[in-house]
This record gives C-alpha cells, structure tokens and sequence, in this order.
C-alpha cells in the first residue's frame, strides 16, 4: 500500500521569528514569589536535615571551634540585646514630648529632632527583631548558614555582622539586582 502525498512539500528551511521578552503578568510574579519560597523552604528543610546528622556524630562534651565561636556570637548578641533595650528604656523616659515654642524655628528644630529620634529607635526596634532571630537560628542550629544557598557563612562575617542569613557571594548578588532595579 502507498501512502498518500499532501499537497505541501518540505523545503527544510525553517522559519524564524523574533521574540519578545517575556513579561510576567501579577499572578505569574506571585507564582514565581511561590515558587521561590518553596525552593528556600526545601533548602531550609535540607540544611536542618544536614545540621541534626551533624550534631547526632557530635560527642556530647566536644565543641569544634566553630560552635565555640557561634557560642562567643550568642553572648555577643545577648549582650547587645540588654544594651538596646536599656538605652531604649532610657530614651523613651527622656523623649520630647510635643511642645509649643514661641519661635517658629525653635519649634522646627524641636519636630526635626524629634523625629530623629523617633527614626533612631525604629531602627533599633528592627534591630532587636534581627538580634532575636539570630539567637533562635543558634539555638535551633540554623545559624550561619546562607537562606539562598544552604551553604555555610563564613565565620568571619558571622563575627562581623551576626545578623546576616546571607553569605557574602548571595548578599553581592542580591545587591547588584537591587542596583540593576533602581537604574
């Protein structure tokens, strides 16, 4: 049996078409946010699978250098948590309540510092959150490990900044996007 012949016959040559950079709607961006949560919770989830094996082949008495040094961090950070909240105590008793100058710039200068320090202590409040999760990480084993790439962060940065969730090289990258959104 022959087969038929369509009416059209290949020449080989494909055609080619221009693209168009892609833009993702609102709830392609939400879908792509999901996704990416789900990939940091996976990390998260494999990094405490890895962090319990570890410490399971610990010996009970034995601390390697690095835990004595992630110990070192927590006091650090206990330490620096007291400080805040007593200079926040402190601040809050000596803070400027709204006053009437006769001078409207006294009265300007008075709002402006007002709201410096108002500002200071936002900041300082963002802080404690930061001091508090770091403590938790620690004590749940987390601490010191990149939220990005579930690589360890290197002590050096930890003792610098032990705040950070991110290792130098996601922190570089997650700035040069910031700087590519601003331009």
């Amino acid at each position: 049996m022959a087969k038929k012949k369509t009416g059209k016959a290949s020449t080989g040559a494909k055609k080619t078409r221009k693209t168009k950079p892609v833009r993702l709607s609102k709830p392609l961006k939400k879908q792509a946010k999901s996704k990416k949560t789900a990939v940091k919770k996976a990390i998260t989830k494999k990094v405490q699978t890895k962090t319990k094996v570890a410490a399971e082949k610990k010996k009970p008495g034995k601390l390697t250098p690095r835990d004595k040094k992630l110990q070192e961090i927590k006091k650090n950070l206990i330490g620096q948590k007291e400080a805040l909240l007593a200079e926040a105590e402190e601040a809050l008793n000596a803070l400027p309540g709204q006053t009437v100058f006769p001078d409207m710039g006294d009265q300007a200068t008075a709002e402006t510092d007002r709201n410096f320090m108002l500002r200071l202590r936002s900041r300082e409040q963002k802080l404690l959150k930061k001091i508090e999760d770091a403590i938790e990480r620690i004590d749940g084993g987390t601490f010191g490990i990149c939220d990005d790439c579930g690589e360890n962060i290197d002590i050096r940065r930890l003792v610098a900044r032990p705040v950070t969730t991110l290792c130098i090289e996601c922190k570089t990258q997650q700035e040069e996007e910031e700087k590519l959104r601003e331009a």
